[in-house]
């Protein structure tokens, strides 16, 4: 294959990676996005497979048979709850490749064309150095995420003392040592840079609360895209360049309009800093508050008799499995006249879109989906707010408590509507372990029980 023909075939894959992007903006489009990211992807692996520096394809196939099954067992076991912590561990093989194609272009610098041992460019090795750094990190704080989303760690911030001090040093080390193994070819080096970037990787990531891990993901998103890049330039590979600064770019776009929706600073994420200084409230005060609580015919008889209810989803209907019961509970609704719609928080669930994933999976009609800034002013005017297991992107402290860890979050305005039905296994905070304070309000009706079977005895109620 002609070097020429090579680059008009990464220059096409790299334009169906824009389109997949733009495609996924929207669950409207997202089929269509997707289907342009699988083409660009199989003309890109089609086109390396073909280059003439590939003579031999016994490893290659192999590694394509045993990543493709087990990609496949993953992709039909997985449950949809498990999603982030299956992004979270993607991010981390991402990094992972990037500290293994450094360290094999560093031993055999012939095989990837950038000279050969001992005499190395600087240029290729401040490249080499900057992508195993950015790829350390991102495997070993992706592994943070993932423990913590999957309950192997705890989901409060695990901070001690001086270890924002330590973690500046550190980065002010790695940055040093980079430029040392750029002028030096030192494997001494290359290991220290390998080895200080993964301590950072768990440093950085382990002070910031569970609550906030959408943000997290998105930003090790950015860094998994930074490190194929930089590997990109170290194997002089223009399209994982452009794949690579899409993927790093995209994430920290999306990181910094996450970090707006929840009033917090993206340079605090970066640094390790978000999150670390939360503490839970006691959940022993929360029970002597007088709350009210109804069942599910209750519920159903409220929202039968309603004109316009607003369901918003959260992680509890995620871990219930409760998106088919809610949509066939909007549907009956909607026969009996009633307006359903749907408000999604930008950071409700565990990862960016995971509502909106759940609920495109029950077939919700897309055009009833709508966003925090799209539906909040309707809040006032509906009669029924449906709370299913979002509990702190509805708590009113992140608008009246300046002591509380989630101050300044924009929230949805459930508290608005002229009656909140919230269901809830119990009456312990969220996941951000703040006491909501909507649980208390005179509007406010708890329906206790697990979401999916709650919905299903709501359907019951509004079909007697």
């Amino acid at each position: 294959m002609t070097a020429n023909f090579s680059a008009l075939a990464y220059l096409i894959s790299s334009v169906c990676f824009i389109l997949a992007l733009q495609g996924l903006s929207s669950a409207k489009t997202s089929q269509r996005g997707l289907t342009f990211g699988v083409v660009g992807m199989a003309l890109a692996i089609g086109t390396t497979l073909a280059a003439p520096i590939v003579t031999s394809y016994g490893w290659i196939l192999s590694g394509l048979i045993v990543g493709g099954v087990i990609g496949t067992i993953i992709a039909k076991k997985i449950q949809m709850t498990a999603l982030p912590q299956l992004v979270a561990a993607f991010h981390s093989l991402v990094g992972l490749a990037a500290v293994c194609v450094a360290a094999a272009a560093l031993f055999e610098p012939n095989a990837f064309n950038i000279g050969q041992v001992g005499s190395i460019a600087a240029g290729s090795l401040f490249e080499m150095g900057l992508g195993v750094a950015i790829g350390a990190i991102t495997f070993t704080g992706s592994l943070v995420a993932f423990a913590k989303l999957q309950g192997l760690v705890s989901g409060n911030p695990l901070i001690f003392k001086g270890q924002h001090p330590l973690n500046a040093l550190l980065g002010i080390a790695l940055v040093f040592i980079v430029f040392l193994f750029a002028f030096s070819e030192s494997y001494t080096f290359f290991w220290a840079i390998t080895g200080i970037a993964l301590l950072l990787g768990f440093l950085l990531i382990l002070p910031i609360g569970g609550a906030d891990m959408p943000v997290v993901i998105s930003m090790l998103n950015s860094y998994s895209g930074w490190a194929a890049a930089g590997i990109g330039f170290t194997l002089g590979n223009s399209l994982l360049i452009i794949t690579g600064a899409l993927v790093g770019a995209s994430g920290a776009i999306l990181s910094y309009i996450m970090c707006k929706g929840m009033n917090r600073s993206i340079i605090n994420i970066i640094l390790g800093g978000f999150g670390g200084e939360q503490s839970a409230t006691a959940q022993g005060s929360a029970e002597q508050r007088p709350y009210k609580a109804g069942s599910a015919e209750d519920a159903g008889f409220i929202m039968k008799n309603a004109q316009s209810v607003i369901i918003v989803p959260g992680y509890g209907m995620a871990v219930a499995q409760a998106q088919h019961a809610l949509r066939e509970m909007g549907d009956i609704l909607k026969q009996e006249g009633v307006q359903v719609r749907y408000a999604i928080h930008p950071v409700a669930g565990r990862m960016p879109g995971h509502m909106n994933v759940l609920l495109a999976e029950a077939n919700v009609p897309y055009e009833d989906v709508l966003e925090l800034d799209e539906i909040n002013r309707d809040f006032g005017v509906a009669d029924v707010a449906f709370v299913i297991g979002a509990n702190d992107v509805t708590n009113p402290a992140a608008k009246t408590d300046p002591k509380s860890p989630i101050f300044g979050m924009p929230i949805l305005d459930v508290e608005k509507a002229k009656t909140v039905l919230f269901v809830k296994r119990s009456m312990s905070p969220g996941y951000a372990g703040v006491d909501n304070d909507l649980f208390y309000k005179d509007n406010t009706l708890m329906l206790f029980g697990d979401a999916k079977k709650m919905c299903e005895e709501i359907i019951k109620s509004l079909g007697d």
